[in-house]
C-alpha cells in the first residue's frame, strides 16, 4: 500500500508548502495532494487565504521528481471540463507522468463550502445535478484526450478518481472513473469500495486498473506498515493511504513519519 502527504491549504502558504512537499519526497512518502478549496470557512477575513489547488501542483511538480501529485478533488464546478483535460495534459507532461486526476461533485448546500461557490457566482446544485456533472466532465476530458479533436494528449492518460462518501458516487466511480476516493474511517468502507469495484467490473473495463484510495489524519497508527489500521485497509482493496498534515507543515514531523513507514524510496 502507497502512502501519501495531503498538504492541507487552508491558511498555508507557498513556501510552507513547498518545504513540507519536499521533506516528504525526501522522507520516502509516495505522493503529493491538496484540497481544492477557495477559501478557509474557519478563518479569518484577513488571513493569508487559501493558494489554489493546481496551481500550486504545477509548482509541486516542477520541485519535485519522484511523488505522484493529485489534488483531492477538484470540483468538477469550477473549471471548465475540456479547459481542463488541457490543463491536466499540461501537467502529466510537466510531471513526467505522475498526476493522479481527483474530481468530485463539490459540496453540497449543507456544507460550510456552499459559501465559497456562491462567492464567485456558483449555484450549489442537487446532489444529483452535481453528480451528474462528474459524469459529463468525465465523459468530455476522456474525448479531448483521445486525440481526435486536436487537443493536448497525455501520455499515458492519468487516471481519473472520483471522490465521494456514499453510494451514489462509488457506483458512479466504478461506472465511469478510474479510482475511487473516500474516508479512510468510513463506517461503511468495504461497502463503498465493494459497490465501487462491482460497477467497474460491470462496466466491462479491467478491474485490475481500478485505484482505491482514502483519506485519513497524520498519526503513527497508519504509517508502521504491519499495523492493524493499515491491514483493515489493505483487507478492502486500498491501495493509497492518503495522510493529511496543515500548515506550518513541520519538516521534522513528516520525516520522522517517513521513517516509521521504512527506508525512502528510490
Amino acid at each position: 500500500m502507497k502512502t501519501d502527504l495531503l498538504l492541507m491549504p487552508m491558511s498555508a502558504r507557498w513556501s510552507d508548502m513547498r518545504a513540507g512537499a519536499l521533506a516528504a519526497e525526501a522522507a520516502g512518502f509516495d505522493g503529493l495532494w491538496t484540497w481544492d478549496h477557495l477559501r478557509d470557512p474557519d478563518g479569518e477575513d484577513d488571513g493569508p487565504g487559501v493558494p489554489e489547488a493546481w496551481t500550486v501542483l504545477t509548482a509541486l511538480a516542477e520541485v519535485t521528481s519522484r511523488v505522484a501529485l493529485g489534488p483531492l478533488v477538484l470540483n468538477v464546478a469550477n473549471r471548465v471540463p475540456g479547459v481542463l483535460a488541457n490543463m491536466a495534459a499540461t501537467l502529466q507532461r510537466i510531471s513526467g507522468g505522475r498526476l493522479l486526476l481527483g474530481l468530485g461533485a463539490g459540496g453540497s448546500r449543507r456544507t460550510p463550502y456552499a459559501a465559497e461557490q456562491a462567492a464567485i457566482g456558483q449555484d450549489v446544485a442537487s446532489d444529483a445535478a452535481r453528480a451528474q456533472r462528474v459524469v459529463d466532465a468525465i465523459e468530455l476530458i476522456r474525448r479531448l484526450w483521445s486525440g481526435d479533436s486536436g487537443f493536448l494528449r497525455p501520455d499515458p492518460p492519468p487516471p481519473i478518481i472520483v471522490g465521494g462518501f456514499g453510494p451514489r458516487m462509488a457506483a458512479l466511480a466504478g461506472r465511469h472513473a478510474d479510482g475511487f476516493n473516500t474516508q479512510a474511517l468510513h463506517p461503511r468502507l468495504g461497502d463503498l469500495v465493494g459497490r465501487a469495484r462491482d460497477a467497474h467490473a460491470a462496466s466491462g473495463r479491467a478491474a485490475a486498473r481500478f485505484i482505491v484510495t482514502v483519506f485519513a489524519g497524520l498519526e503513527k497508527g497508519w504509517l508502521r506498515p504491519d499495523s492493524p489500521a493499515r491491514q483493515r485497509l489493505a483487507d478492502v482493496g486500498v491501495e493509497r493511504l492518503i495522510l493529511l498534515v496543515a500548515p506550518p507543515f513541520d519538516t521534522g514531523e513528516i520525516r520522522a513519519a517517513g521513517r516509521l513507514l521504512g527506508p525512502p524510496r528510490a
